[in-house]
């Protein structure tokens, strides 16, 4: 119980007490000048038989006097009649003196030191404050921890003091899962997470054997807002025999799961294991690897069974998982353990689908899987050579978000069917008509390298190349990006770092059966230098870019040229 008004606060218990001798032996132990007996034992002691020591002889009772200038400790053995009284103010001596106590057991009353009774977070003489703490770090401690509460009645009758049971003692964990209603998960999981709404998936587990320990996981329903930046804390909290640790554990999961909240409890973790200790932890790893397994097993059962409940968790936390096959570049067990589980919308009807899906419907004719990188689903049907294919009746994946892409590449291939994108140069598809139309497109081009070579120096610096394609349908132009290099999406997520040095290779493609390559042919006609030929390439070269999503350097002159083009 804090008191204000004497500056100190009093924790006691009806437990079975000490003898002078006892107090002798174990509290006067850490009065004796540099806790001698416990730092020799210390010494010989080593790793984890050492971290062990840390939590006897007294060392947590020492730290007392981090907040306290005084300690008094008042005690009575069961069955005897004897009490005694031990006071210290921690700087290496002790008072030992007989003391009359009523009841059996244990007070110890901590006289607090100035800057501990202020009225900040630390002032331990509000017992609010007390009160928060408990629950704190000792909410499911199996004994009740009882605090008097001061209850004020009306103005002329005298405040009463009530007496309640401030921590929980019995934690849900604990129980067994037949017991516990979704509505108990729920509520737990808003009190104890702080979460304001209720989780989407709940994973409790529970294992004896090498490593014994429980947890308890969620899903949440949204992804924080700051869940993929810097700031963002991620981590499981770690209770170890019901008793508070720490906050925040990140080595229990891999970061491609930092959206999992909950908590981990075990008693082969000892009370004061520090963070540093935890990343070398045995048991730490084992606990991290059974608990990922579990997650991956629940996850690919929910993809098989709850496509329509998946694909809300993908929405909010698939990035996540896209990070992880990215992540794991040297890393060939974490990469097949997560591909499986990726889902991407596709041409066909929009919907998402996952790769071995995609595999299973590819015409037997079909060797790659087939890909299209764009802002959006709008932005990517709009591409001119998204034509050809749905001609074809191709289908084609969707990457819509900056870390598709790199995805893909590191995964490389699915099912041994390479991954190709649809705007790389050089694409082409096999089939007999694509080839035919090919070989007449390359007869065209020949005549025509003159043509080719001028337009390229019209529009400068900017494109590699000029070619004529034949994967063009009604579409003018288009740009096609260097094979192996990055694609205009790549560069545009780059730039958007502040890394504009990540350039793609730009190869501008025309189209010799649409109208504007017989214009850009007359105009040509009339000589190189001709500024309306010279504007017609450019014109062409800035409609390539919009249709990328990318704005052309001179906006205004664009629009000047449009405009040209439209009156004459």
């Amino acid at each position: 119980m804090p008191d204000a008004d004497t500056k100190t606060i009093t924790i006691s218990d009806n437990g079975i007490g000490m003898t002078r001798d006892e107090v002798i032996a174990n509290i006067g132990t850490i009065a004796k000048s540099g806790t001698k007996d416990f730092l020799d034992k210390l010494r010989e002691a080593s790793g984890a038989a050492a971290q062990e020591l840390i939590g006897q002889f007294g060392v947590g009772f020492y730290s007392a006097f981090i907040v306290a200038e005084k300690v008094e400790l008042l005690t009575r053995k069961a069955g005897t009649d004897s009490a005694v009284k031990w006071t210290s103010d921690g700087a290496g001596e002790y008072e030992l003196e007989d003391f009359h106590k009523e009841l059996r057991g244990t007070t110890i009353i901590l006289h607090l030191k100035p800057e501990f009774c202020g009225d900040d977070e630390y002032n331990f003489t509000d017992v609010y404050t007390i009160e928060r703490l408990i629950k704190k770090y000792s909410d499911f401690v199996r004994y009740p921890i009882k605090m008097n509460f001061e209850v004020k009645g009306n103005e002329d009758a005298e405040p009463t003091i009530e007496i309640r049971t401030v921590n929980s003692m019995k934690p849900l964990w604990t129980r067994n899962k037949s017991d516990i209603t979704r509505e108990e998960y729920d509520e737990f999981f808003k009190q104890q997470l702080h979460e304001w709404e209720a989780p989407q998936e709940i994973f409790h587990v529970k294992a004896e054997g090498t490593v014994e320990y429980t947890a308890l996981l969620c899903i949440p329903k949204h992804a924080a807002p700051n869940l993929y930046y810097a700031d963002y804390e991620a981590g499981l909290q770690l209770y170890s025999r019901h008793v508070f640790i720490m906050d925040k554990c990140k080595d229990f999961l891999p970061d491609w799961l930092r959206f999992m909240k909950g908590l981990v409890d075990s008693p082969d973790l000892p009370l004061n294991i520090s963070r540093e200790l935890l990343q070398q932890s045995v048991e730490v790893k084992v606990i991290g690897k059974a608990l990922e397994k579990n997650i991956l097993k629940q996850l690919g059962k929910m993809l098989r069974d709850d496509r329509d409940k998946y694909e809300t968790f993908w929405h909010e936390f698939g990035k996540s998982l896209k990070l992880g096959v990215y992540n794991s570049m040297f890393d060939t067990k974490a990469r097949d353990s997560l591909k499986d589980l990726l889902i991407f919308q596709t041409s066909r009807d929009g919907k998402f689908s996952t790769l071995a899906e995609y595999v299973e419907r590819m015409p037997e004719s079909q060797k790659q899987i087939y890909t299209a990188a764009g802002a959006n689903v709008a932005a990517i049907e709009r591409l001119p050579q998204m034509e050809l294919l749905r001609q074809r009746g191709l289908e084609v994946l969707y990457l819509t978000d900056p870390v598709d892409e790199f995805t893909v590449q590191v995964l490389h291939e699915y099912a041994e069917k390479h991954f190709q994108s649809i705007t790389v140069e050089n694409f082409e598809l096999d089939d007999a008509e694509s080839q035919k139309v090919k070989a007449e497109v390359e007869e065209i081009a020949k005549s025509h390298e003159d043509l080719l070579r001028d337009v390229k120096d019209a529009i400068g610096g900017d494109v590699k190349e000029v070619r004529l394609t034949s994967r063009l349908i009604s579409g003018a132009v288009c740009l096609a990006t260097g094979e192996g290099g990055p694609s205009l999406s790549m560069e545009k997520t780059f730039a958007a770092m502040n890394n504009p040095l990540f350039k793609a290779t730009q190869i501008l493609e025309l189209n010799p059966n649409h109208a504007a390559f017989a214009k850009l042919e007359a105009l040509h006609a009339l000589g190189k230098d001709n500024p309306a030929f010279k504007d017609m390439c450019t014109t062409l070269y800035a409609v390539a870019l919009l249709i990328e999503g990318v704005m052309p350097a001179n906006p205004a002159d664009f629009a000047s040229k449009v405009t040209d083009l439209l009156t004459k």
